[in-house]
């Protein structure tokens, strides 16, 4: 209850401003490093074969295992993230993967190597959601879809310095040399996370009493996890995300090169060039779509679906091309569309963000980060499969692609009308509220009236009240 005449306040807004710019970036480095370590694999891939002496299915276990790592990493990471902040999170990630990186430099056999891209992926999975949580700590919440645009085109420039630098190091001076030359990036992004980031600034971090009884309850873990997946916008999240990112990223993480070198008969330096374009095309179409939804919400869907769409006509029409290559054109377009799987797949964020509040936002972005990396996974594994089966028959072992989208796009279109209906009486009950708390009343309202009484909209019973507030801890 509050004294006549005097409403409660609402949450103030992270400030933003340098500051925040300083500390974000700070993250996004160590994201930006991860990246780079995660992606080297994509164009050492037929190095990784002669050094091993493995098969195609073999190679794909280094990817799958990582993406697996990751994957399952993911619902752990978002609940550590809501429960010990983002810097303990971000340097425990630090330090794993450039262990990995290390221990991928020097292992001398296939086991060992595994493991160390077992340990990288650990590492990675701590990255992004961190940093997601980061800018919602620092930034005003209707930031929050820039940023993580912002994040990920961050990324894929470390995907960009993997094919422009870390290939020719690569061939110049030897694996381990160029492996484990790059692992001292590690340490370079640990020093200033140790040193200078700080979970939020003062005065906007989460009351005390609040993460102590979260922490203390029991089944904590299960309602976060329960009560995240029952949102529609959750699951539509993950759904978007599984359908968008995996093409590209099963073209850049692995099976990229060795399509371009063995299939269609390119040199590595323009298989490497093609690669870059994918890149490249990423950076420039993140900009382009994080204008887009920032603009128009209703734009998320058929940005989402436009872009499945035409990445599966460019792989069919590649795929089916008479002759055993395809023209260089068509391979253009190919690489330029793979570009808009990433950008894509961040609207998934912009779907579970809204529809939790803030003591969820890491589990449910854990989630929804799930998608793209099982689809990722999945593929990576039937590629090697089909190819060590079909001797090497790329047009079979890439037809898998269509079977995920086909599966992805089903439940996209299940879901959409349930996650927008509801966000759409939340925004409804946000804006009543938003009117409640913040315009006194010109006079005393008799009890039981439409200011302080009643109860809330039953669709919006579970969901956050306050959407602007999702980037936010809560109060």
């Amino acid at each position: 209850m509050t004294a006549r005449g005097s409403a409660p306040q609402p949450v103030e807004d992270p400030p933003g401003g340098g500051r925040a710019v300083a500390v974000w970036s700070i993250g996004v480095a160590v994201y930006f490093v991860a990246v780079i370590f995660r992606t080297s694999l994509g164009v050492a891939g037929l190095d990784a074969a002669d050094r091993f002496h493995v098969n195609a299915s073999a190679l794909a276990t280094f990817s799958l295992l990582q993406l697996l790592v990751y994957a399952g990493m993911q619902i752990p990471v978002g609940l550590m993230v809501d429960r010990l902040g983002t810097k303990k999170v971000l340097t425990l990630g630090a330090v794993l993967f450039t262990a990995g990186q290390l221990g991928f430099a020097l292992s001398p056999s296939y086991g060992m190597a595994l493991a160390a891209r077992a340990l990288l992926g650990c590492g990675d999975a701590m990255t992004f959601i961190s940093v997601l949580r980061l800018g919602t700590r620092w930034f005003p919440a209707r930031r929050g879809p820039l940023m993580a645009q912002l994040a990920g085109l961050v990324g894929m420039a470390g995907n960009l310095v993997s094919t422009l630098v870390l290939a020719p190091v690569l061939h110049g001076v030897g694996w381990t040399a160029a492996f484990a030359g790059s692992a001292v990036a590690g340490l370079v992004v640990l020093v200033p996370l140790v040193l200078f980031l700080r979970d939020h600034p003062e005065g906007h971090g989460p009351a005390p009493a609040d993460v102590r009884g979260a922490a203390a309850s029991g089944g904590f873990v299960r309602r976060q996890i329960r009560e995240s997946w029952a949102e529609p916008g959750t699951r539509l999240g993950l759904w978007v995300h599984f359908t968008t990112q995996f093409p590209a990223m099963v073209f850049l993480l692995l099976w990229g090169m060795p399509f371009l070198v063995e299939a269609q008969g390119l040199s590595r330096t323009t298989a490497g060039a093609l690669l870059t374009l994918v890149v490249a095309s990423n950076m420039a179409l993140g900009l382009v779509y994080g204008q887009i939804v920032g603009r128009r919400q209703s734009a998320r869907i058929p940005l989402a679906l436009g872009t499945v769409g035409l990445t599966a006509l460019l792989w069919a029409a590649v795929l089916a091309h008479p002759g055993d290559r395809a023209p260089m054109g068509l391979l253009i377009a190919l690489c330029l569309v793979l570009g808009g799987c990433g950008p894509a797949s961040m609207i998934g964020f912009d779907f579970a963000r809204p529809a939790n509040p803030a003591e969820r936002q890491g589990t449910a972005s854990g989630i929804t980060n799930m998608g793209g990396f099982l689809a990722s996974m999945t593929t990576l594994l039937a590629v090697g499969v089909l190819l060590d089966a079909t001797g090497d028959d790329y047009r079979i072992a890439f037809s898998t692609v269509f079977v995920l989208e086909a599966l992805g796009v089903s439940q996209i279109l299940r879901l959409r009308r349930p996650a927008l209906a509801r966000e759409a009486a939340r925004e409804v009950a946000r804006e009543a509220a938003h009117h409640r708390i913040t315009i006194p009343a010109p006079a005393p309202v008799p009890a039981g009236g439409a200011v302080h009484g009643g109860a809330e909209p039953d669709p919006v019973s579970r969901a956050c009240p306050l959407p602007d507030a999702a980037g936010r801890e809560a109060p």
